[in-house]
């Protein structure tokens, strides 16, 4: 089927929009803390299924320890710290505004890599940053009181939104090399993400859950359980984020270039628009489209560059 590669990435588009949604609902109904660890958890338990069905054994496998290691400080960083910030972000400036600045992730990716793996930032990269930057800036910079220029966000809203971007992008490059130490011969190529993420949520469990526990105790994950509109919503945020999110990302670089389908997939915030206008009433005005465009157009130069 022609272009199916372009078209399952913007239905990856459209699945990280809708988690996006859910976690800033599920967020502010749960808290941050409790929807992570319920994420996770369910996360691990679809992961166990589809590994029993797939290879017959719940449990990964053709990773060495020192893959199982890079995972599990993958989980750390992208998970745990960064999870925990992006969420943060959503409650404080919600999904729409947050998944603006995860455009940012990719390049924190690409630094990241630069820095460990000496992968080298070619001009376009470096002008696709400036123009990603300019994009947010447009959207979220206005005029203040006092000053020309002022944040139109809470600036701890905004700092957990870059923090959340920079975690998901070093976590990106902690998983690669990672799953540069599995066995190919043991395992489907195609497994060995689902494999690396099943040790990336061992992380978040317990990360998550040491957090929840110090912070607030387990007694809002025993209010959430018997929350049904509450555990469907974590439901709904895992199956459209983690698990189907990831696994058709996957797919779509099958049929289609990485540079095509990453930029179609980054569409998310030019969709979050509408949905988030109809479900929060977060006022769109046309600094916010512009902004969102740019902004996108930046990571679109960063991978067909």
């Amino acid at each position: 089927m022609a272009y199916l590669g372009e078209l399952i990435s913007i239905g990856v588009a459209f699945s990280w929009t809708a988690t996006a949604l859910l976690s800033e609902y599920g967020s502010k109904r749960l808290g941050n803390l409790t929807l992570n660890v319920l994420r996770m958890s369910l996360a691990l338990v679809f992961s166990m299924v589809m590994f029993w069905v797939v290879m017959g054994s719940p449990l990964p496998v053709g990773g060495s320890a020192e893959a199982y290691g890079w995972m599990l400080l993958s989980g750390l960083v992208g998970y745990v710290i960064g999870d925990f910030c992006l969420f943060q972000c959503y409650i404080i400036i919600g999904s729409r505004y947050g998944q603006l600045f995860m455009t940012l992730a990719p390049l924190s990716a690409a630094l990241t890599a630069w820095l460990t793996l000496g992968q080298q930032m070619t001009p376009m990269s470096i002008l696709a940053m400036f123009v990603t930057l300019a994009g947010i800036g447009i959207s979220v910079l206005g005029r203040g009181e006092r000053h020309k220029v002022a944040l139109k966000l809470p600036l701890k809203g905004v700092l957990f939104a870059i923090g959340a971007a920079l975690c998901q992008g070093i976590g990106l490059v902690l998983s690669k090399i990672g799953m540069d130490h599995y066995d190919i011969g043991a395992i489907p190529k195609w497994l060995v993400p689902f494999s690396a993420n099943f040790f990336r949520c061992i992380a978040g469990i317990i990360g998550f859950t040491l957090l929840l526990y110090f912070r607030e105790g387990l007694t809002p994950l025993r209010k959430a359980i018997h929350d049904k509109r509450g555990m469907s919503v974590a439901t709904a945020t895992t199956i459209f984020g983690p698990f189907i999110g990831v696994g058709f990302s996957l797919m779509a670089v099958q049929y289609t270039s990485a540079g095509i389908a990453s930029t179609l997939m980054a569409l998310t915030p030019i969709i979050i628009l509408l949905p988030s206008y109809w479900l929060f009433h977060e006022r769109i005005t046309m600094k916010a489209i512009i902004g969102a465009i740019i902004s996108v157009a930046g990571v679109s130069l960063f991978f067909l560059g």
